[in-house]
């Protein structure tokens, strides 16, 4: 089953590419993991999926290691979570690029954390263009400053965007909030210089095609590849 829904989303990332004459190669497809066991990822890693995305520490201690010593080729981990600063650490030493960054204190903690332990990071600036109080990130206007002090940080490499919009069952309705997060990274990149900001981390299961249209380089998706999670899983 879970062999079959990559190769399902993989060609609709293919044809939502074609739509915008983009290519497919310029996605990469994050399996978000959270919640579902080792054996699920391994599965998964057993035909050709690299990337995938937990969102809480302790869990991705456990897991982490269990996929890395059973897969042939190393796993790529990258956190989509709330990060607390005093989590920096671990989340240095267990990930290799984190999408969740949303403050300068956190990118700092991280940088820092980096430094003891001689490692370079990638990160995305976390912006809530939905302006949700429920959610984490900075405001658009906030962004471009934060863009500029993270980028004088030696240790973290600041790579793009990252967004989760207002929850949505019309895929329409999120298509602003990722045209918005795009228009943002153009701004910025016009100002501070053309490679400043190359990704975007955008789009679910539920909104993934739409989410490619409008410019997201990285994708994160769980339910379409893994299934339903339980509820009480999350708690």
């Amino acid at each position: 089953m879970i062999s079959e829904n990559i190769t399902i989303v993989l060609q609709n990332i293919s044809n939502a590419a074609k739509k915008t004459g983009r290519a497919d190669t310029a996605i990469t497809l994050i399996a978000v993991s959270k919640t579902f066991p080792a054996e699920n990822i391994i599965e998964a890693s057993r035909v050709g999926q690299k990337h995938f995305g937990e969102n809480r520490i302790q869990e991705s201690k456990e897991k982490i290691p269990l996929v890395n010593a059973e897969v042939d080729a190393k796993a790529v981990w990258h956190f989509i979570g709330h990060l607390q600063s005093n989590k920096a650490k671990i989340a240095v030493q267990l990930f290799d690029v984190i999408h969740s960054v949303d403050s300068i204190k956190l990118a700092r903690a991280l940088d820092r954390h980096c430094g003891d332990l001689k490692k370079t990071l990638d990160i995305f600036l976390q912006v809530n263009v939905g302006r949700e109080k429920v959610k984490n990130g900075v405001t658009p206007e906030e962004a471009p400053g934060a863009v500029k002090e993270i980028k004088q940080l030696k240790n973290i490499k600041l790579i793009g965007l990252m967004t989760i919009p207002p929850f949505s069952t019309d895929t329409e309705n999120t298509r602003g909030f990722y045209k918005k997060l795009r228009e943002l990274k153009e701004s910025i990149n016009a100002e501070l210089g053309t490679n400043t900001l190359t990704e975007l981390s955008m789009g679910m299961s539920n909104d993934y095609e739409v989410a490619i249209q409008e410019g997201a380089t990285y994708i994160r998706v769980g339910s379409a590849i893994f299934g339903e999670r339980k509820r009480n899983l999350l708690h």
